[in-house]
């Protein structure tokens, strides 16, 4: 199966302001609306993808271990005429199936997502309560049909130091997954 990489955005970037909505709730998560006080992680991860499929136990744990003192979020914006699984409705069902009650978003205009840089499911980056990047990339070292169960490592190692005021390693490795599926631009002076 070919994979993509991460581009590894620049540490230090700021968090690209946001306005989408939440597969499951139906409601708009906006980035002025998370708690000031908690750093946040974002899961670039989605429903056709075997490396997401793969990490969900991780995730999942993520959630459970971590999901009180961050903001998390998981979000998808791939071209659903590419792959119709990741429909919002495809997402919820996911987030059900992973037992994720954090906020799903989804970017239809994949403006969103092309501010955050992100290039490959699953991918994450975390962010300091000043905004400021401080973790991106590998949320696994796993990948599928590989062995050993999925922990989530490298993510877990970024949270619990940043969560305890320690400085986050900058040795970090790049998402490997499946590529957004980016849609087709519009030619200058056609309508969609």
């Amino acid at each position: 199966m070919p994979v993509t990489y991460s581009t590894m955005v620049p540490l230090g970037a700021q968090m690209p302001a946001f306005s989408l909505p939440d597969v499951s709730s139906g409601k708009t998560v906006s980035s002025t609306e998370l708690d000031p006080a908690k750093p946040v992680l974002v899961l670039f991860i989605c429903a056709h993808c075997p490396f997401s499929k793969h990490i969900a136990p991780a995730i999942r744990r993520l959630a459970r271990d971590y999901g009180e003192r961050v903001n998390l979020l998981a979000l998808s914006g791939n071209d659903i005429a590419q792959v119709p699984e990741d429909s919002p409705e495809g997402l919820k069902r996911l987030a059900q199936a992973f037992g994720f009650s954090a906020p799903f978003l989804y970017d239809q205009s994949q403006t969103t997502v092309r501010a955050f840089g992100a290039e490959c499911t699953p991918e994450c980056f975390l962010y300091d309560t000043d905004r400021k990047l401080v973790y991106r990339g590998e949320i696994d070292e796993s990948r599928p049909g590989g062995r050993g169960e999925p922990m989530a490592l490298p993510v877990r190692a970024a949270l619990d130091a940043i969560l305890s005021g320690a400085d986050v390693s900058p040795n970090q490795k790049p998402g490997v997954g499946c590529n957004i599926k980016w849609r087709a631009a519009t030619p200058a002076g056609a309508t969609r």
